[in-house]
């Protein structure tokens, strides 16, 4: 171990026990699970960005805020103690930044870091790692016996954008939520959001407030569910009970009733579709039509739900500073906006919220003894490691709740299998497919980001433990309570006969 890592100061390259990629909210809660189970364990935490929070620092367009409550976005061992319960990107940021500073894990963190490689040898049982100094243009290159991956799931650099005919032609200007300009004046304009998704529904209601008209143009409509922003309940619970206490009771609270919304949406759809149409309608004018800009063509869950606080976007909607046009794009024109219908839409601005590009680890390449390794092709063990893939884990949330819920587990269960290869001696741990096992698509999911990703994420398992459950307490009762000795993890002293980095069947 570095003397710098073990007194807790920066490493400039050089060896720790494990290397956590990305400080965003998967790599502080990694950081912190790390250094309170394994205190004499060295870690570092590389970060390609100048500043830490990952999704919360990047983006910035308006409204920016979480699509799931802080009672569960928040971690488990930090109680989230803001009014309200959906918050804004701003707030969530400074909790990320909080949580970092006061465990000094932010002493811990390289940034402008960027891991373009990462090579296993099996015979050192030892990941190399190297990082592109993006504020030198130096390489700064790491050793360590774990390699933890919390880069997120997206593409920092490149939104999903379609192209669409004409686009040449518009005088008016086209932005990016992913790149928001911070000087962009969108005050007075018609603006036309595209897409239906979370980050069209948060802009929506923002930009409303200071423009001439804001339209949200979408291809087909998205379930969505008004909630208010504050919590009654935990306002009162949190009054009468110890921030910690209530937090657990408030935490465990949300998560059941996610559960069982889940459950209830998979077992009646129909019925739970109707019901969440028939919500909407009562928020919106009289006569609208609700069928044909709020009941999609699919069933709930099978994308996510947008989250609409305080009912805000049919709020803007009644107002008349933002309306809904479902219809596909035939071309951009020189002012606006032509739909297949005929109609065109008028446009100072066109904001395309038309989703996320799916990455897997980031843009690393990974070898393994010599061999490059696309994971793309591989099993996930229990959605946090690949087949085959030795002493490598990573952070994956869940798509039907809170990304924290499975981070925090995700965290534990690999303190838990560090602390049991200490004691058992072992220095290799790999995931390994036997037979009898049949590959099923990684996410049972039918989101445009989740279906344009279908050829470079992993594959679940038919069977245990393999499959993804996107079910809390299943996951608890496995990843924290499971056995570590499964019969599918094998582990192996360095020097040992075998082939810890042979490619899976």
């Amino acid at each position: 171990m570095d003397a710098g890592a073990a007194r807790g100061e920066a490493v400039e390259s050089g060896h720790v026990d494990v290397l956590i990629v990305g400080a965003g909210l998967s790599g502080i809660g990694a950081a912190w699970h790390l250094q309170s189970k394994l205190p004499n364990k060295s870690f570092a935490i590389l970060e390609g960005r100048r500043a830490m929070g990952g999704t919360w620092d990047l983006f910035r367009y308006p409204g920016i805020r979480s699509d799931s409550d802080m009672y569960t976005l928040g971690y488990s061992f930090r109680p989230w103690r803001e009014a309200k319960a959906v918050a804004d990107g701003s707030s969530i940021l400074s909790y990320i930044q909080d949580t970092a500073r006061e465990a000094g894990i932010d002493a811990m963190i390289r940034f402008s870091h960027h891991v373009k490689r990462a090579s296993w040898s099996s015979e050192q049982a030892l990941w190399t790692v190297e990082a592109e100094r993006t504020d030198t243009g130096e390489t700064a290159v790491f050793t360590c016996n774990w390699l933890h991956m919390c880069s997120g799931y997206f593409n920092y650099a490149e939104p999903h954008v379609p192209q669409f005919p004409g686009g040449e032609e518009f005088e008016g200007e086209v932005v990016l939520p992913q790149f928001w300009r911070e000087d962009l004046d969108h005050r007075g304009k018609q603006v036309v959001v595209i897409g239906s998704g979370a980050t069209a529904v948060t802009i929506v209601p923002e930009v409303a407030k200071g423009v001439a008209h804001v339209v949200m143009l979408q291809r087909s409509p998205t379930y969505m569910l008004s909630h208010p922003s504050v919590d009654k309940v935990a306002d009162l619970l949190r009054k009468a009970l110890p921030a910690k206490a209530a937090y657990g009771i408030i935490r465990w609270k949300n998560v059941l009733l996610q559960m069982l919304f889940f459950k209830l949406a998979r077992s009646r759809p129909g019925a739970v579709g109707k019901k969440l149409v028939k919500e909407v309608a009562k928020l919106l004018p009289p006569g609208y039509d609700v069928a044909a800009h709020f009941k999609p063509r699919y069933n709930p869950w099978d994308q996510r739900i947008c989250l609409v606080p305080d009912a805000d976007m049919f709020q803007a909607i009644s107002s008349g500073r933002a309306s809904v046009v479902t219809a596909n794009i035939a071309r951009f024109t020189r002012s606006g906006i032509l739909l297949d219908t005929g109609e065109e839409l008028p446009a100072d601005i066109v904001v395309m919220a038309t989703g996320l590009k799916i990455q897997l680890l980031s843009d690393i390449v990974f070898e393994v003894d010599g061999e490059r390794r696309d994971f793309a092709g591989a099993l996930s063990y229990r959605a946090m490691m690949f087949s085959d893939a030795p002493n490598l884990s990573y952070t994956f949330g869940y798509t039907n709740a809170s990304w924290t819920l499975k981070a925090d587990l995700t965290a534990e269960y690999l303190c838990r299998l560090l602390r049991h290869m200490d004691d058992k001696n072992y220095h290799i741990a790999a995931p390994r497919r036997g037979p009898g096992v049949e590959e099923v698509p990684f996410l049972d999911f039918t989101s445009g980001y989740v279906e344009r990703a279908r050829d470079i994420l992993p594959k679940q398992g038919s069977k245990a433990p393999w499959k993804v459950h996107q079910n809390y307490a299943l996951d608890i009762a496995t990843l924290r309570y499971g056995g570590l000795e499964d019969g599918v993890m094998e582990f192996r002293r360095r020097g040992s006969a075998g082939a810890a980095g042979r490619k899976a069947a």
